[in-house]
């Protein structure tokens, strides 16, 4: 059922498409999906590894959020803070049913630099990468997603906070934290 306003979806307001969305209107919903599929299909596979899995989760994330789409409330977080705080609980729920490993395949996301300069810079720099993600995987996983939602989504700490269940604030000392970690055991 979707109501006509005379506007096509692509001039409508986000605030527009999302009351349309609630109200039943399955093009505003489209309209949403389609704004918000890659960066939550990304988030999903970074956390995942897996494409099929992250396909399958995906899609489960925008079924929930149609059908529960009428109970959103706007509280000043963007409306994608909302998907990815139900992409986040699909993900864990997917490690804790499935039993799996909690490592994130960062050197498919951040491949080691080519031998472009001289070899002992380029096995230098790759030695360094290599180290960097080592200590990276052994961080806890609250910690990993902090630093993918904020270094490969480019998410702020308020929307962070809003995924992770967290005050802003609680994000900022959860990311100087993580910071010091990375630089102590990298200066190690």
């Amino acid at each position: 059922m979707s109501i006509d306003t005379g506007l096509s979806e692509d001039n409508k307001s986000e605030s527009d498409l999302i009351k349309l969305a609630c109200e039943g209107d399955s093009e505003a919903f489209g309209a949403l999906y389609e704004k918000y599929i890659d960066q939550i299909y990304n988030y999903i596979y970074y956390r995942t590894s897996n494409g099929k899995d992250a396909e399958d989760i995906c899609s489960r994330v925008f079924l929930r959020a149609l059908n529960h789409i009428e109970r959103y409330e706007d509280r000043g977080y963007p409306f994608s803070a909302w998907l990815y705080r139900i992409a986040h609980n699909l993900v864990v729920n997917w490690y804790r049913d499935s039993e799996r490993s909690d490592e994130i395949s960062l050197l498919d996301q951040y491949p080691p630099p080519t031998m472009d300069g001289s070899v002992e810079e380029s096995i230098e720099t790759m030695d360094e990468t290599n180290l960097l993600l080592g200590i990276i995987r052994d961080l806890p996983e609250d910690r990993k997603e902090l630093l993918v939602l904020k270094h490969v989504e480019g998410l702020t700490n308020f929307e962070i906070g809003e995924i992770m269940d967290r005050t802003e604030g609680a994000i900022k000392a959860l990311y100087h934290r993580t910071l010091e970690t990375l630089r102590d055991d990298y200066n190690l």
